[in-house]
């Protein structure tokens, strides 16, 4: 096992921290950055801005120039070995001469998976890899499930009240939480591929589930509002009206359907909405064939907004990854609608969840969970 030492890790940690700088604009890339180092100095650093632009390798050894002879690379993710959109990073850091490369991780990537190490070994350059994996993986949990799972990471937003209530009993819902909450859901929309909802919720709410640049609260927001998630919305038998805003916004919608009306389906598609029709066993949508299209379109993370019935689905389902439950300090009474729909009768039904982060934004709470133990 490689040792590392404490220099090693400040150097990756900046790495880490430039890879962060990706969040809200690599997809369906992943988030990666890169630090050069020769005689305890940075000489070169970058990170991956868009897809289809130089790698994080690539920025840092242009800012390096001729200095990267015989410096050491710390990577957050494995070189790439192959042609992708932009030429394999592994033969950019041969052709500079570096010395060695460690890597916070191996790449998921099948197409990759150990070959940028091989081929920058069998050029003289020694490798390693596992500082801060940990970490490198939690910035790229999407790409991740897509690689090995062959399906985008699923997190679902939710709000409630203190006693667990999302709408009142006649679906009133807007606002429990404060504008604080709602500027951060502004920004896990911006970092998805794709956003899910259900066409129930879009007939009683009429979203427009866009990112909403005035909302978010970053200090550079522009990579994070210059491109609008997948809108998708499941819609058994296409009740969305013509007129639904969520049609008529910046950015594509997707309109997944089971038994279609073609007269509808062709009106949708006259408005430059696609529709697509999935398998439907039980008279309504297959999220796992649902979430298997997405992983096709490269979609990394997924974010569901919708109502408890479609929400419970996708527990049950086993697709759900990741809660992101807002909880105001209201209280919205017996009768008001519960967060999830789910047909549980005896204590030995219930499902465990692992609390992962807890923090205050403004007046709410944002508690973070996974089903069962944590992914690492």
């Amino acid at each position: 096992m490689t040792s590392f030492t404490r220099e090693d890790r400040g150097w990756m940690a900046r790495a880490l921290q430039l890879a962060r700088k990706g969040l809200y604009s690599t997809m369906p890339n992943p988030r990666v950055g890169c630090v050069l180092v020769r005689d305890g100095r940075i000489v070169g650093e970058g990170w991956h801005i868009r897809a289809g632009e130089g790698h994080a390798e690539v920025h840092a050894l242009a800012m390096a120039g001729g200095k990267a002879r015989g410096a050491t690379a710390y990577v957050t993710l494995e070189p790439c070995s192959h042609q992708g959109r932009t030429p394999p990073c592994a033969q950019a850091l041969i052709d500079a001469g570096v010395s060695h490369v460690i890597a916070a991780m191996r790449d998921p990537n099948p197409r990759v998976d150990g070959g940028g190490f091989q081929r920058l070994e069998q050029a003289g350059i020694t490798t390693a890899s596992g500082l801060l994996e940990d970490e490198a993986k939690a910035l790229n949990p999407g790409f991740i499930s897509r690689m090995v799972k062959q399906r985008p990471l699923v997190r679902c937003k939710l709000a409630m009240s203190l006693d667990g209530r999302t709408a009142m009993a006649s679906g009133e819902s807007q606002w429990i939480t404060g504008p604080d909450a709602r500027s951060d859901v502004q920004l896990w929309r911006a970092r998805s591929c794709a956003i899910v909802t259900g066409v129930g919720s879009i007939l009683q709410d009429d979203s427009s589930l866009t990112v909403r640049p005035a909302e978010l609260r970053i200090d550079e927001p522009g990579l994070a509002a210059e491109k609008q998630p997948l809108r998708v919305v499941l819609d058994s038998s296409l009740r969305i009206p013509l007129t639904a805003k969520i049609l008529h916004q910046p950015g594509k919608t997707l309109v997944v359907t089971a038994d279609p009306d073609r007269e509808k389906q062709n009106a949708l598609q006259s408005e430059g909405v696609e529709v697509v029709e999935l398998p439907a066993p039980e008279g309504r949508v297959d999220l796992a064939a649902l979430m298997a299209l997405l992983g096709q379109r490269e979609c990394n993370e997924v974010l569901v907004e919708t109502g408890a019935t479609l929400t419970g689905s996708f527990l049950q389902a086993g697709l759900l990854d990741e809660l992101l439950v807002y909880m105001a300090p209201v209280l919205m009474g017996s009768a008001a609608r519960p967060l999830f729909d789910l047909p549980l009768g005896n204590m030995s039904d219930r499902i465990p969840l692992t609390m992962t982060d807890v923090r205050q934004i403004g007046q709410d709470l944002r508690l973070t969970a996974v089903p069962g133990e944590p992914r690492w």
